[in-house]
This record gives structure tokens, sequence and C-alpha cells, in this order.
């Protein structure tokens, strides 16, 4: 039951409708409606795209979107759902991280480079599957000829020659000793096949032969561009040297997997793979660029010192959105058709402090709305994940039930709304906060209770740890 759950789950997002896709973000996500409709949007049209026949479908651009919003409102939590929910190679990346070239540090391709490789291992997986029953047949009969060699009977060039001729004669009482022989040893084999197949004889330990690669992996530092060289310096290498084997004692059980990864990928045709992945990339990739307020001047003001920098990545990144050609070790990557969803929170700067080549990449623009009391309420009940189903879960494994009273939810959201708008307001986040300090000394004690309970919190017990906090705005500001 669980297989089918995830398959369903995880059903090609192209084949949803918009609805289906915003049905899908509300079990995890609350509010944010415009946010995720913009997004299901997006989402369809790339499908939509790919039904489009003739020259017309090279000329649909996507629509890049840039989520505006104060931080812990859901905008990185939207991209992530959407990467479960696609059966398409997804990217987070952090555009602080990023520098501008001729700095040390990471260049803006390098998430083009990760995307590709992304999409190779889906790929890789992809055909594992579908030639996994043929691998683990394979590596069943490598371990069969481990715990039971076949017979092998050398034959001189003299006997080869008689061959015929003795099939022509009468059998002799030896011969027919050698045949009964032969089928009692592959009588035996297929039995041990059997139990094999079975399970039975997994805690047998043998000792089998496994590839493993001469070169040592190999990290260049230095200016950008040397991680990809050292990449490729290592496939160089690799390619060279001649794959050595090494000795491993493992039981059955595990000797199976191992040796089910290798025959897969000798199944495994890499040119279809690099050719497939090469076209989920392009024509399907999504990128989610986040924190991409850092890069950009407040206040529109002349870029200097660590600025100048910024707006180099910005500039860095008009030909990748826009469509450029990106080397990769796999080949060159076209970007023209990667959707790229931004989102940053812009407490001191806004949208039009990015330069306005890059503002026109990003077309679509949605502004998330803060967390009221209600949202953290529903935030805290309604998410399939929510935070309180998560610690009842933990508790749980400690044979205590775990029960939150209706008003004791109210109460810390309304804790979580007043603290948020007296220190900072860090959205949804605050509530992990305020938990763990409403559970802490439960989480600490609950190792020594020797027998199952029931915890129960209520509004009482809720006031009693945090009250005290919430009054005390210095204290709050360090511990909430």
């Amino acid at each position: 039951m669980p297989k089918k759950n995830d398959k369903k789950k995880t059903r090609i997002i192209g084949q949803l409708t918009p609805t289906q896709i915003v049905k899908e973000l509300d079990k995890y996500i609350i509010g944010q409606n415009n946010a995720k409709k913009c997004v299901a949007i997006a989402m369809r049209n790339r499908w939509r795209r790919q039904q489009v026949i003739d020259t017309m479908k090279d000329e649909i651009m996507p629509n890049n979107i840039i989520l505006i919003g104060p931080t812990g409102v859901g905008k990185t939590e939207i991209a992530r759902r959407i990467s479960r929910l696609s059966n398409a190679p997804f990217v987070k990346v952090e555009a602080s991280k990023f520098t501008e070239v001729g700095y040390v540090g990471k260049d803006v391709e390098s998430m083009i480079r990760e995307l590709t490789d992304l999409a190779v291992n889906m790929v890789k997986l992809e055909k594992s599957k579908e030639v996994q029953s043929k691998a683990e047949e394979n590596a069943n009969e490598r371990i069969l000829n481990i715990l039971m060699p076949p017979v092998r009977k050398k034959q001189t060039a003299e006997e080869g020659q008689k061959t015929e001729k003795n099939n022509q004669q009468e059998i002799s009482g030896e011969k027919l000793s050698e045949i009964d022989e032969n089928l009692s040893n592959e009588k035996t084999r297929e039995r041990l096949k059997d139990l094999l197949i079975e399970g039975k004889l997994d805690h047998r330990v043998i000792e089998i032969d496994t590839t493993s690669d001469n070169v040592p992996m190999m990290q260049i530092l230095g200016p950008v561009g040397l991680e990809e060289m050292g990449m490729n310096l290592q496939d160089l290498f690799g390619n060279l040297m001649p794959k050595k084997t090494k000795k491993r004692k493992l039981n059955i059980a595990d000797a199976k997997k191992v040796l089910t990864a290798e025959e897969s990928q000798k199944l495994i045709d890499m040119d279809s793979v690099l050719k497939e992945a090469l076209d989920k990339v392009q024509n399907s990739g999504i990128v989610f660029i986040d924190e991409i307020d850092k890069i950009c001047g407040a206040n529109g003001r002349i870029a200097s010192g660590a600025d100048v920098s910024r707006e180099g990545v910005q500039r860095d990144l008009l030909p990748i959105v826009e469509g450029s050609t990106v080397i990769t070790r796999y080949g060159p990557v076209k970007t023209d058709h990667i959707l790229f969803i931004a989102s940053g929170a812009f407490h001191t700067t806004k949208p039009s402090d990015l330069i306005p080549e890059l503002q026109g990449r990003f077309p679509i623009r949605v502004e998330l709305n803060s967390l009221t009391e209600e949202d953290f309420y529903k935030i805290l009940t309604q998410p399939e994940n929510a935070l309180i189903k998560q610690y009842q879960a933990i508790l749980e494994t400690e044979g205590i039930e775990l029960i939150f009273k209706d008003e004791a939810i109210k109460e810390i959201a309304k804790i979580a709304t007043e603290v948020n708008e007296q220190v900072e307001n860090i959205g949804a986040r605050r509530l992990h906060t305020i938990i763990t300090n409403l559970l802490e000394d439960i989480l600490f004690e609950v190792p020594d209770v020797n027998k199952k309970e029931k915890i129960e919190i209520d509004k009482k017990v809720v006031n009693d740890r945090l009250s005290s906090v919430v009054r005390n705005r210095d204290l709050s500001r360090y511990i909430l």
C-alpha cells in the first residue's frame, strides 16, 4: 500500500492541472494562494509547450517568477514541494554564494552544471529500474558461481576431434556416470538457486570481486571553473587506467545489492542516458534562486566595494536566464527553456534595485503575505507534516502519547504572532523555537520514564512555560 501512495504522489506534474497542483501544495503550505497559482500555471505551461508542434515550440519562452515576501512565509517551501511533485530536474541555489567572474568563489554557470548532474542521476535511476530484474538475475548467477562453481571439463585437440564420432557410438557405462554426475550438479544448482531467491541463504558469508576506481577523488581549489576541470581530469584518468577489482567478504544479502548495482551499470546504455538527461534539462529543468535580494544594492546607489561583485553576479546571471549555452562535463546545455524561479525577502531593498536588464528577465512578480495568528493555527494543525504531528511522532518512539488541546494550539499561535511583532518577524520559523522551548523539559525527562503515559498540553502549561519569557522583551529576543 505505501508504495502505491508514493507512486501517486510523485506523478509527473505536467499531468496535473493547475487546480490539482494547488491542491497538492495546500497539503503542506498554508495561504499564499497567489504564489501557488502563479507557480502552478508556470508548471503547466512547461507541459503545454511540449505538446506544441512545428517551430512555434522553440519560440515559447518560460515566464520566470520572482517570489517576494518576508522570511518564513513559504517561498522556499513552495519550491521544495514543487520539486517533489515534478518529474523534472530541479536545483535550489542561493544567489549570495555566487561571485563575479574573476573573484574566488562559485560562478553562476555552476547551477546549470549541478542541474545537469542531477538530471543524469535521475535518468540513470529510471533506467536502473527498467533493468532491475535482469540485473538481479545476473547477480544471482554470479553468487551461484561462487557457491557452486560450474564444472568445466578441459578437452585436448585430439579429444575434440573425436567428439562427433563418440556421439554416434554406444555410450559406455563410464560416460553414463559422467552424465549422471552433470545432471546431479544441475539439480543441486537449481535447488541452490531456489534457496537463494527465497532468501534462505542470506546469512551466509561469501567473498566477491568488486570493481574499484584506481583514481582517488581529486579536489582542485582555485579560480572559477577549476572544479569542473577537476572532474574532467578525474574522468580522463579513470578511463585511461584499467579498473581494478578488490575482494570483499559480505553476507549474501549485502552481496546481492552490490552485485545487482554492478550488473545494472553494465546493462545501461550511457549514450541514451546522456541524451535523455540533456533533453530533460533543456526542456524541463527548473532552477530556484533563493536570496536574490542579497545581490542587489540598496536604493539603487552606485556600487562600491562588495557591491561591485554583487552587480557583477547580476550581469553574469543575465545570459544564463535569457538563454545561452553552458559547457558541462556531459556536453553543451542550452538554457533558453529552463524555468527560473527567484525569491527574496527584500527587507532593505526592493525588486527595482536589481539592474533593469535582470528585472526584465523575471516578468512575473508575486508578493507573499505575512502570516497572521489564524495562519499559525492552521500551520500547526492542517499540513500533513505539521510541527505538532512531528513532535507527537518523535515522542511516540519513547512510548509517550503527546496530546495538544485546541486552546493550547491557539495560545501558541498567539504567542508566535506577538513575538514576531515585538522582536523580529521570522514567520513560521518562530513556531519551531516556541514549541522547542515549550517541550524542552518533556524531551529531556522522557527517556527516564519507564511506563507508557499520556502527556497533555493545555493553555495553562503553555502560559506557565512561556508567558514570563514573552513579557520580558530582552529575554524573548535571545530565547524566542
